[in-house]
């Protein structure tokens, strides 16, 4: 396995002196865990910056997340709220409505969409980009922390750009191998290593498919000769293990990075950890 030394994967981040914005507070929220990641990222040692997060570190992907009460509070005291947008959050017409005073910027602004799917965050790239949106949407609001933010930006960008260098080199033995996937997380993943993702198990997530589409999965898993079958550690995999029966092909975890620990500090580094064993997995599976 191809090795990165432990300072080309972390990130280092400039401790600005706190005097400086002493007395003007930035209050930022974000949508979900992937978003949450990439502004903690961002702004890490910038005194001002409150940066809290709407939906659980346990939800997943907000397909059908309605906004709470406890929602609509924070909102209502928010200067800045950071979506992933692309279609991934339902509810942004009812913020629109219930907190007319709160700017909201969708991070991945500017990013071409495969088949409109919103999931840009799980491509290395798209991760980047989106930190680049976010970074300009941070200086936008504070233009007195725009250097600051956009520091940031680049140190995380640099490890980003370090893992996706090692993570090609490791998977390019694998270029065209067919996989199938729990739900439709990894079509950016999947162009980025040249991967051929021939399928996903479940449209989306939670909506059991029936027989009849277990049933042409089946068929499809063997008819294309697929290597391996990807369930994600935040749904149940039930639907991935009858195929697995079936095809007697094994099931892996490839984690979309939507879930992960609240506390900033492991937070931060959640990403880089997550994409890092979604390599380990691949290795093992295609191998």
């Amino acid at each position: 396995m191809i090795k990165l030394s432990a300072a080309l994967v972390s990130v280092v981040f400039v401790l600005w002196p706190a005097h400086l914005w002493a007395n003007q507070s930035l209050r930022v929220v974000t949508s979900f865990y992937p978003v949450y990641v990439a502004v903690l990222n961002v702004t890490a040692g910038i005194p001002g910056v409150e940066v809290s997060n709407l939906a659980s570190p346990h939800v997943g992907c907000l397909h059908d997340y309605q906004l709470t009460a406890g929602d609509v509070r924070r909102l209502a005291d928010a200067d800045l709220l950071l979506v992933n947008g692309a279609g991934m959050e339902p509810f942004l017409g009812k913020v629109a409505q219930q907190s007319p005073g709160v700017r909201v910027v969708g991070v991945s602004e500017g990013i071409a969409l495969l088949d409109d799917n919103p999931h840009v965050w799980v491509s290395l790239e798209g991760a980047r980009r989106q930190t680049e949106n976010i970074a300009a949407a941070l200086a936008a609001a504070a233009p007195d922390r725009a250097d600051a933010f956009r520091a940031n930006a680049s140190a995380y960008n640099a490890s980003l750009s370090a893992l996706e260098e090692k993570m090609r080199a490791a998977l390019a033995p694998y270029a065209g191998t067919p996989i199938v996937t729990f739900h439709e997380a990894f079509p950016y993943f999947a162009r980025d290593f040249d991967l051929d993702l021939a399928g996903e198990i479940e449209r989306e997530p939670g909506a059991e498919p029936s027989a009849r589409e277990l049933a042409d999965t089946v068929k499809l898993v063997r008819e294309r000769k697929v290597k391996a079958l990807f369930a994600e550690p935040q749904f149940p995999d039930k639907s991935a293990q009858v195929v697995a029966r079936e095809t007697s092909v094994r099931v892996y975890s490839l984690d979309p990075v939507v879930t992960g620990p609240s506390d900033p500090e492991e937070a931060r580094g959640a990403y880089l950890r997550a994409m890092e064993k979604n390599l380990e997995v691949l290795q093992e599976a295609l191998r």
